[in-house]
């Protein structure tokens, strides 16, 4: 269970270079330009640093997520034992050993994402590391070539983003708002290249080799967040390119085959975990007290893969969308049964029922928290039991909210006026969940 092949793959894919980069004590020439950046980062000259000390300090504004006195406890035993492993020690041999085994996913890592990485920060480190094991080598090179993937030019200088972009998640739910106001057949052309994009960014095969060998979820038939060459598997990713699919073959055709439509349904499905929920991008692996152990001050949360509402809904609103559309097409032409599909929805409502607050809210984690959550929330009761006000509750929370959260209110105005952006995200569940209908009042004092 505490194996680090169970932690979330964001946190693994980070500490598996970051172990490496220290075990092998990899260090470049220090020219002038880095003794430069020193002078700028360090608050005393380098060479003062002590880093026994340094381990454990951050500014207190950063510090959401304090380590726990047995993780300190942990992390000096090991630094007093590690001198073990230095060559020369008697347990060098297991340095080299983890030193190789270690690589062999860094590389396993930069090939199934053509170097891309599943981010930014094991992108840099993955890179440090191949540079390492060859600074002319052509891994080395198809890294940087891949780093534009990353940067951006802002009005302030260059930036580096947080992944390499969310194409297909907002192409699907671009297709999904331009479909709902029925007035798709006015702008075809772009219907039809959202489509293409849609086709083409599907992945069409799992990682190669023995998956749990190397802790891969399967992948043959998701979508991912960005790009096909990126191509993590992401649960509501999947969903929503799913479900952007159903809503654009009524307009340009059965354009992806049923069989891979199945191998997204069959991603969907082997997401879900016992509680009934869906996590990100895997399945819930192992258990929550392993954030005893999360050293990054700054996140909480990181060290497995947890259920959301917003993951969850998304795989209950795709579920359903399949089943309507192979209910309408007379012969059932899933190789999933009618039973497997709907014994998911039932276990995903009562996933989503469990885990609302006694005021009908969701706590969000994807998003603007309580708005967000809700539009989720409401739109996964609904899908699951239509019409039948089941995300009443839901619906009236968000209604208090946004009539009673004033401050909230004047604070998201003066800082740019995102509250539109929250009102519409309030609105949407409300007329999804027919609120509307049962209570125009509380509805219109939300709008």
């Amino acid at each position: 269970w505490a194996h680090p092949g169970r932690f979330w793959c964001h946190c693994r894919m980070v500490y598996l270079p970051m172990s490496y980069i220290y075990g092998a004590r990899i260090t470049g020439e220090c020219t002038e330009l880095v003794g430069e950046i020193r002078k700028e980062i360090f608050l005393k000259p380098y060479e003062e640093v002590d880093w026994n000390k340094a381990r454990n300090e951050c500014a207190k504004e950063d510090l959401y997520c304090p380590h726990p006195l047995l993780q300190d406890a942990l992390w000096y035993t090991l630094y007093k034992l590690e001198y073990m492993l230095l060559p020369g020690r008697p347990l060098h041999f297991l340095r080299k050993k983890a030193l190789a085994e270690t690589i062999k996913h860094i590389t396993y890592e930069d090939e199934n994402t053509r170097y891309v990485c599943i981010g930014p920060v094991n992108k840099v480190m993955n890179m440090l590391c191949r540079w390492h094991e060859d600074p002319q080598g052509d891994a080395f090179k198809m890294h940087a070539s891949r780093i534009p993937d990353y940067l951006w030019v802002a009005e302030d200088g260059m930036k580096m983003q947080g992944y390499n972009g969310s194409q297909c998640w907002d192409t699907t739910f671009a297709v999904q708002a331009i479909v709902s106001t029925g007035e798709a057949s006015r702008v075809m052309e772009c219907v039809r290249r959202a489509a293409d994009y849609i086709e083409s960014t599907q992945v069409r095969e799992d990682c190669p080799g023995d998956l749990e060998s190397w802790y891969r979820h399967i992948s043959k038939g998701a979508w991912p967040f960005s790009t096909r060459d990126h191509g993590w598997p992401i649960s509501d990713c999947s969903s929503e390119g799913l479900k952007a699919t159903l809503a654009l073959e009524p307009l340009v055709g059965e354009f992806i085959s049923d069989d891979r439509l199945d191998d997204c349904v069959n991603v969907i499905l082997s997401y879900q975990n016992k509680t009934g929920g869906w996590a990100t991008y895997e399945n819930t692996r192992s258990v929550a007290q392993l954030e005893l152990i999360n050293p990054a001050e700054t996140f909480g949360d990181i060290v497995i893969d947890y259920d959301y509402v917003e993951c969850s809904s998304a795989c209950i609103t795709a579920i359903a969308a399949y089943l309507r559309r192979q209910r309408g097409g007379g012969e059932w032409r899933s190789r999933h049964p009618r039973a497997t599909l709907e014994r998911a929805l039932r276990d995903g409502k009562r996933f989503v029922e469990s885990i609302q607050k006694a005021d009908g809210s969701w706590y969000g984690s994807w998003g603007v928290c309580f708005t967000y959550a809700a539009w989720f929330g409401c739109e996964a009761l609904e899908a699951h039991e239509p019409h039948a006000g089941v995300a009443e509750d839901g619906c009236s929370a968000l209604a208090n909210l946004a009539c009673a959260d004033r401050p909230t209110r004047l604070a998201l105005v003066e800082a740019g006026g995102v509250t539109r952006v929250c009102r519409a995200m309030a609105a949407h569940p409300e007329v999804v969940g027919g609120q509307q209908e049962r209570c125009a009042a509380i509805a219109h004092r939300s709008w």
